[in-house]
C-alpha cells in the first residue's frame, strides 16, 4: 500500500479530515494500489466535478452534507450516511446542493 496522508493502524474521523474551502473542491487521497485508491474530498456548496466517465466502478460515500449525483444522466440526492455505486464507464458527475464531504473508492479489476 502507497500511502499519501494517513497512517496504517490508526483511527481516522474522516469528517475531520479534511477540510471545505471556500469555493472550492479539495480532495486527499488516502490509499492507492494496485487494487484501487481510496480519496477523500470537500465540495463548498454549488461546486462540483463535471460529467466525466471512469475506466472502474466507483463507490461514493457521504459523511457529511448534501451532494446530487448524476449517473447516465439521472440525478440521485445522496445525503450524509449513504453511498452510491458509480459504474465503470458510465458518464456521472457530482454537484453540491449543500457543502459536503465524502470518500471515494475507487475498484480497480
Amino acid at each position: 500500500m502507497e500511502n499519501k496522508s494517513f497512517e496504517p493502524a490508526k483511527k481516522y474521523i474522516l469528517k475531520e479530515s479534511i477540510s471545505i474551502a471556500e469555493g472550492g473542491v479539495v480532495s486527499k487521497q488516502f490509499i492507492k494500489n494496485k487494487g484501487g485508491n481510496v480519496t477523500l474530498f470537500a465540495f463548498d456548496k454549488d461546486q462540483g466535478l463535471s460529467e466525466h466517465t471512469a475506466p472502474f466502478d466507483a463507490i461514493v460515500q457521504i459523511f457529511e452534507g448534501k451532494a446530487e449525483v448524476s449517473i447516465s444522466g439521472e440525478k440521485h440526492l445522496v445525503r450524509e450516511g449513504e453511498m452510491i455505486l458509480m459504474p465503470a464507464n458510465i458518464p456521472h458527475a457530482l454537484h453540491a446542493v449543500t457543502s459536503f464531504k465524502m470518500c471515494l473508492i475507487m475498484l480497480k479489476d
